[in-house]
């Protein structure tokens, strides 16, 4: 029998946006069987009425609408639904993650649902990405390492070529094949790998939370795939507006330095901010040497710094 699948859309203040992709993934789950939850991350601006209220309106037979009773970020609001069961009994075989400003296609997560079940040994998997202008998103990726921070600081031609094997963003795969981590904007995940791995680590409050979860995934034997088959709009950066600062809130650049302080170890977090800040500094030499403006972000670079050599990550 094909797999069940429990779909969590996270929302947090976008509430039209959130039924949007709601209405989409109800679409979307018509011939795949399992439920639907909302999970409202403490809002505290009438969302959770309002979405509660169309749920009820449109009588979604198979849609909870949850509050989460604290905004404790993206991995702690969707470990609120992630290890719940079904209405009839029994555990889902997949948890599917769906952003409030993503938008599947009708048949996007029945084709992660039919991978996941044809592919047992594969942990998680992830749709291709497309913007609402049409251009596809790059949502493959390796995992961040020392040699990688450097490589993206310097943003210099010569050092991308020689250190390839190590960019982080991997070029957009045109068939199905195995990635070191995707983006949790649409990400299918096997239910019997998340009991293994525990969800979500809640200290990630926003970014580097799903590139943690597919490392231990991969460690403990479940590789991530990427789906290019399975297709999902989405607009990005609706809840964060991360798209139009200037340069990252804090959160981001704790969630980096918890990332790798968690995964290598003290030394390696030492090492991936001395490697940030050497590549940056021949970046911005190099901008001298050829009289152009770097392009870093104010204040990017001393936050690397702040965040990257205080006692311990903040929240």
């Amino acid at each position: 029998m094909p797999g069940t699948v429990h779909t969590i859309i996270l929302n947090w203040r976008t509430a039209d946006m959130t039924i949007r992709a709601l209405e989409y993934a109800v679409a979307a789950m018509k011939s795949v069987e399992g439920m639907i939850t909302v999970v409202d991350n403490n809002s505290g601006d009438g969302s959770f009425e309002r979405i509660a209220s169309y749920a009820t309106a449109a009588d979604f037979e198979r849609v909870h609408v949850v509050q989460s009773g604290h905004n404790g970020g993206f991995g702690a609001g969707n470990n609120v639904a992630m290890f719940n069961p079904l209405p009839e009994g029994g555990m889902p075989d997949y948890v599917y993650l769906l952003n409030s400003d993503a938008f599947p296609e009708p048949d996007a997560i029945r084709k992660l649902r039919d991978y996941l079940d044809s592919h047992p040994h594969v942990g998680l998997a992830s749709s291709r990405i497309v913007g609402t202008d049409g251009v596809i998103h790059e949502t493959a990726f390796r995992f961040p390492s020392v040699v990688s921070e450097f490589e993206g600081a310097s943003r210099t031609g010569p050092i991308t070529c020689l250190l390839s094997r190590y960019v982080v963003v991997l070029p957009v795969p045109e068939s199905a094949t195995e990635v070191d981590w995707a983006a949790g904007a649409s990400l299918m995940m096997r239910r019997s790998m998340l009991e293994r791995t525990g969800g979500f680590d809640e200290k990630f409050f926003l970014y580097f939370e799903e590139t943690d979860l597919c490392r231990r995934a991969r460690r403990a034997g479940w590789p991530t795939h990427f789906v290019p088959d399975s297709v999902v709009t989405h607009i990005g950066s609706a809840s964060t507006g991360l798209k139009t600062m200037s340069r990252p809130p804090n959160y981001w650049f704790d969630s980096r330095q918890h990332y790798f302080r968690k995964n290598l170890g003290a030394g390696g977090a030492l090492a991936a901010n001395l490697a940030y800040i050497a590549g940056s500094l021949l970046f911005h030499l190099r901008c001298r040497i050829e009289r152009r403006q770097g392009h870093d972000g104010p204040g990017h670079l001393s936050a690397i710094v702040r965040h990257g050599f205080s006692p311990r990550c903040k929240r």
